[in-house]
């Protein structure tokens, strides 16, 4: 789906107070009892306190789109910016919107299922992401975000994620690690680990890497069907066998986090997972506080032996 708004606004963007979700994703994506339930949800999904502040939705697709999801997220970001006050929230699919002269005015970007994006084409997208990151904004990264920058790795390296294939494929349910449970991204989940039903990625070295990220949720491989899932995969396999679903990490002065739940509209539709999404927002926006240092200890070279 190309650019639904006017060629005149170059920004491509709508004010989510101010539009029905029809104007910024396709209508016939977005099913009514999708919203009826969503309404139910935004209000006690947001484990941080709402601080409106401002926030872009990227929803563009250049390979895979997976349109349920990028349906049901965008009306769920909507509803909790007018339901709950969560954010003043805009929605672009246009490259235009994610110049540095659109980006200063936002105080985070979300990356909803974005797939091969055409960053050598638009030269300014990777630097500008970059650089509003590293100077104090905030990036919240939902499932195939990570999967839109083959051409761009200082975005990857940035995002601490690239796709290279999901064994763990949407139709089967699988097992799920919390690996910080006290942190307020994943205290929905039940601490002795969870169950659940969505399409997860595996991550590529170097992109991913303990030593840069703080591990929020990871795959839980002595799970029969989850481990099984695996070794029946093609898919190259990590060396240090290290499943990691959801992170948060510090990039410069910013924020970033990543979740690969979202595949499709059901972990939009799940209170748990809503609230770790909109709880990953609320970190990349600065308005929710959490333990983001890296899960694994640096490796620092020892000093050298003072001279003689």
């Amino acid at each position: 789906m190309r650019n639904l708004f006017s060629s005149a606004v170059c920004a491509a963007i709508c004010v989510a107070a101010e539009c029905a979700l029809g104007e910024v994703s396709s209508a016939k994506d977005l099913k009514p009892e999708w919203t009826a339930k969503l309404e139910g949800l935004v209000g006690g999904a947001l484990p941080g306190k709402p601080t409106g502040k401002r926030l872009l939705v990227f929803y563009r697709c250049e390979g895979f789109r997976h349109s349920q999801s990028i349906a049901a997220g965008n009306e769920a970001i909507r509803l909790a910016a007018e339901k709950a006050s969560a954010w003043r929230v805009e929605f672009s699919e246009d490259y235009e919107s994610l110049r540095p002269e659109s980006l200063e005015k936002y105080d985070a970007v979300v990356l909803n299922n974005t797939t091969n994006l055409k960053t050598e084409k638009h030269r300014h997208v990777a630097p500008s992401l970059v650089e509003f990151v590293k100077y104090g904004k905030g990036l919240a990264v939902v499932h195939s975000g990570d999967d839109g920058f083959s051409e761009a790795p200082d975005i990857l390296y940035m995002i601490g994620g690239r796709f290279c294939g999901h064994p763990w494929h949407g139709g089967g349910t699988w097992r799920f690690k919390v690996e910080d449970p006290g942190s307020p991204l994943a205290k929905m989940f039940p601490k002795d680990g969870f169950s659940f039903s969505d399409e997860i990625y595996m991550q590529a070295a170097p992109y991913f890497s303990r030593q840069a990220q703080h591990i929020l949720v990871s795959l839980d491989l002595t799970e029969e069907k989850t481990a099984e899932a695996l070794e029946k995969s093609r898919d190259r396999r990590r060396p240090d066998g290290d499943y990691a679903v959801a992170w948060v990490r510090r990039f410069g002065k910013g924020r970033v986090f990543y979740t690969s739940f979202g595949h499709d509209q059901r972990a939009w539709l799940d209170g748990m997972t809503l609230s770790h999404i909109f709880g990953g927002i609320q970190y990349a926006l600065g308005d929710l506080g959490a333990d983001d240092r890296p899960s694994a200890p640096q490796f620092i070279d020892p000093p050298k032996a003072a001279a003689k």
